[in-house]
Order: C-alpha cells, then structure tokens, then sequence
C-alpha cells in the first residue's frame, strides 16, 4: 500500500481529499506546513527509510510556499510531485513546472481527479524503477554524460542531476538517440502520463528545467538543441 504524503492546510480541501485516497487504497500522511513536509521527506532520505510514493503539494502555504518547498526538495529527492494550486495563470503552472513538480490541478478540483493523477505518477514512477532493475540496463557512458540505468541516475560532468521523473525520462530518450531530433509528440509519449492537456507548452517547460539543471552543473554546456517547429535533439 503505497504512502502519499499530503501537504495542505486548508482543512476543507484536505479532509476529503484524504477520505478519497484512503477508499483508493492509499495511506496518507498529512501535514500543514511546508517545513515540516521538507522535515518528513529528508528524515526519509536520510534514515534511508522508505519515503512517501508521491508528495501532493499546496502552493499556498502559511509558512512558505510549496514553490519554495519544490525546489528544496528537488535538491535531495525525485519524488513524484503534485502542485495543488489556485493560480490558473499559466506563469504560475509554468513555474511549478520549471522548479520541478512532475504535474498540476487547479482549484477547484474533483478528488477523483487528484487519485487519477497520482496513478499516473506512480505508473510512471514504477515503470522507471523495473527499467533501472532489468538485467540488461547496465550503467553506460556517453560524455559528457554517465547514466546508470541500475539506480536510475543521471550524472553530467560529473555531476549527479536532481531530476524529476519526467525530466529523467525525457533526458534519458534524448541520450538514446544522440543526435536525433524527437518531436514533441515523441517526447510526451516517452514522459508516459506527462499532462498531454498542456500539450507542447509542457514539454519546452521541462526542457527548460533540463537545461537549467546542465548550466547548473556545468555553466559553459548547453547540449540540447532546439529545431524550430520540429522538436529536440541531444548533440552527439
């Protein structure tokens, strides 16, 4: 049974958002506070106990925003995450996105929709975790990039990457293939689940944050390429 740890402090938002996942079979773990969500998840990581499966985000909260907690997190952690938030401005959906949150729902929402989302990020989660577990994905080398399938990472220059799912994703199609341009079409269907409603505007989202991630790593490096109207490509 898989743990989701809900972080919301509106009491009528999260009570039946919590009486819906528990009937799907979910345990939830709910907290108020951002901090005391980033608390939780690198006690986790550093007990090395299991962490929740997804972490189900409010933008707004009393302490610090779930923005803010995002990016902390992103910093320790790839866990799933869901950004619960009032803004349907697309700056804020883009933002969410670019910091690293793996999905979105705009209030109001049906709970319904919150449990189909959060299966979705499990199936895709999943679906990496036996793909770095198959015998035949040994770790493999491509400079300036190492990526080891085994423990589903991703380093450049040397450098690990704190990806989201679907940035691990989407980078890992991209160093298949280098030098073969994906359309975006082939790049939501390899996100498997990536929110298809935002369409194209989501994938050069990610592949914004992927970017930003590299210059991270390695400030004089920008490997990904852009092809007007076509798509994305990995420079050999």
């Amino acid at each position: 049974m898989s743990t989701l740890l809900l972080v919301e402090d509106d009491l009528a938002i999260a009570q039946p958002l919590m009486f819906m996942l528990q009937r799907e079979g979910f345990n939830v773990l709910h907290v108020t506070l951002g901090r005391t969500a980033l608390e939780t998840l690198q006690a986790a990581a550093t007990a090395q106990t299991t962490p929740p499966a997804a972490v189900i985000l409010d933008v707004g909260l009393p302490d610090i925003t779930g923005f803010e907690v995002c990016r902390q997190l992103r910093g320790f952690s790839s866990v799933p995450v869901l950004f619960l938030t009032a803004q349907a401005e697309e700056i804020d959906r883009v933002m969410g996105l670019e910091i690293g949150a793996d999905d979105y729902v705009t209030k109001p929402f049906s709970p319904r929709e919150v449990v189909a989302r959060i299966r979705s990020l499990l199936r895709r989660a999943a679906l990496t975790v036996q793909q770095a577990a198959a015998p035949s994905t040994a770790s493999t080398a491509a400079r300036p990039f190492e990526l080891d399938e085994a423990r589903a990472q991703i380093r450049f220059h040397g450098q690990a990457l704190a990806l989201t799912v679907t940035e691990y994703r989407l980078l890992r199609t991209l160093l298949g293939q280098p030098g073969r341009v994906f359309t975006r079409e082939q790049l939501i269907d390899a996100a498997r689940g990536l929110n298809v409603g935002s369409g194209e505007r989501a994938i050069d989202t990610h592949v914004k944050g992927l970017r930003a991630k590299l210059a991270a790593a390695h400030p004089a490096s920008d490997p990904i390429r852009t092809h007007r109207g076509l798509g994305y490509s990995l420079e050999p």
